[in-house]
């Protein structure tokens, strides 16, 4: 049977919006009206995540286990290193297979990817011990909490959030006029504190308003003297540990005085200097525009149209930054419609379609931290503020196709031997199925070879 028009909207829906169909289940009926309602049916902390601790509890361990490690030396000091590090890693694994059971599981994909697009849209990267730690956590609190919110909430949550001030050393910011460095300068002390710029020009430069926004480096000083005190609870050691992993005001490393910043003037508010800086922000015009492209960048095209972002650069401001105003825009752009698929499925999202199309209904004994390693896209791992690339050209390396060739061996290895490779590429793909990998998929030597060349085939790996 042919696919209908409708069918084919709805399959646009599941796979460019969703996160893929899954074979036991239909397609929606009204495409839109399914996205859209998936707004209010959204859950931000879902089964999958029960037994994931929270920031507060992590940090406090975290603490208590340095004050041990500083108290030893030598061969246990090394040893007891070892075992922290290595439980920092199973803490991390563990949240990737709770975000990957979630993916197969949710009954709200299109939240979910957009929880993936805000995560990497606001990225850390656990490349240390504590962000080994942090980095679920900051996903579980930081950010979905407030995908259905305000921009601004969103924005707060992010920057004040433990790991995002750990990660951008935002913890080590002191005014160069601040009482602690008045007091280090009476006591002739080495290593005088000083400003730390990183949060503040990653704050201008990828969560706002964006380079080419008319931004300075003075701007950017300016801000980051209007940051300091910004700070998070001690996980080093003899500190207090009740204070550990929140969000701390630290008077004594705020820079006193004026800030003129994008030549508007904020007077000393202390906390709430910085604060209103990052609401003006949230605001601005060019932040919708920043934020409108990346959307549509990440749903739509790699080159959106100036359509498409006009529109929900437009929803963006006209709501004040309400953020389901801004996802309505987006599904309602007919650039969002077009038939032909063009965005490159990232491994992330390639590996969570492949096994959700498999009707996985659970990670089984799969790994998704050492499935994705493999596929060189480690989760919460990007090296870089920015996080990882959205365009095609950044996953079509030759050696990043092999590995999607070997980890699709894999999976279809363990598919349900009942399956029919060219029913399931029909019920997956509809009418975006070419002509090319039906042939090829109908020529395979066993359902296993069918099930990986379809896993693979370059109708499946766009979206």
């Amino acid at each position: 049977m042919g696919t209908t028009a409708t069918d084919a909207t709805a399959a646009i829906a599941v796979n460019r919006f969703g996160l893929g169909k899954r074979a036991s289940e239909p397609l929606p009926s009204d495409p839109q009206h399914w996205l859209l309602d998936q707004i209010g049916q959204y859950t931000a902390q879902p089964p999958a995540f029960a037994a994931m601790q929270a920031t507060r509890d992590i940090a406090t361990n975290y603490a208590n286990d340095r004050e041990k490690l500083q108290a030893l030396d030598g061969d246990a000091k090394i040893a007891l290193r070892q075992e922290l590090n290595k439980a920092a890693r199973l803490l991390y694994r563990s949240e990737i297979d709770a975000r990957g059971l979630n993916a197969l599981q949710t009954p709200t994909p299109f939240m979910e990817a957009l929880v993936h697009f805000w995560s990497n849209h606001f990225a850390v990267s656990a490349d240390n011990p504590p962000m080994l730690s942090l980095a679920g956590a900051f996903e579980r609190e930081a950010i979905r909490p407030h995908i259905t919110g305000r921009f601004t909430d969103l924005l707060f949550a992010v920057e004040q959030h433990p790991a995002m001030l750990i990660y951008l050393d935002q913890i080590r910011s002191a005014g160069p006029d601040s009482l602690l460095a008045n007091r280090a300068r009476k006591r002739n002390a080495d290593g005088l504190p000083g400003i730390n710029e990183n949060l503040a020009r990653e704050i201008m430069e990828l969560h706002t308003v964006g380079v080419g926004s008319g931004y300075t480096q003075k701007d950017v000083t300016e801000f980051a003297l209007a940051l300091t005190g910004w700070s998070a609870g001690g996980m080093g050691g003899k500190a207090d540990t009740s204070e550990a992993g929140i969000f701390q005001y630290r008077p004594g490393l705020h820079q006193p005085g004026d800030r003129l910043i994008r030549r508007r003037v904020y007077g000393p508010l202390g906390e709430d200097q910085a604060g209103a800086v990052l609401k003006d922000l949230a605001s601005d015009p060019a932040t919708a525009r920043h934020i409108a492209t990346k959307l549509c960048r990440h749903f739509i095209s790699d080159t959106p149209s100036k359509a498409a972002v006009d529109r929900v650069s437009k929803a963006f401001l006209s709501s004040d930054g309400d953020l389901p105003t801004v996802y309505r825009a987006l599904i309602e752009s007919p650039e969002a419609w077009v038939a032909q698929a063009t965005k490159i499925k990232t491994p992330w999202e390639w590996l969570v379609s492949a096994m959700r199309g498999l009707d996985y209904p659970d990670l089984g004994k799969a790994s998704f931290s050492n499935l994705l390693n493999q596929l060189g896209q480690p989760v919460w791992l990007p090296r870089s503020p920015a996080g990882y690339d959205d365009i095609a050209a950044s996953w079509l390396a030759p050696d990043a196709l092999v590995r999607r060739v070997e980890v699709s061996q894999r999976l279809a290895a363990k598919a349900d031997r009942s399956l029919k490779p060219d029913e399931l590429a029909s019920n997956l793909l509809g009418n975006t199925l070419s002509s090319t990998t039906a042939t090829e998929i109908n020529r395979a030597e066993s359902i296993q070879t069918g099930i990986a060349l379809l896993l693979v085939s370059p109708d499946f790996q766009r979206r």
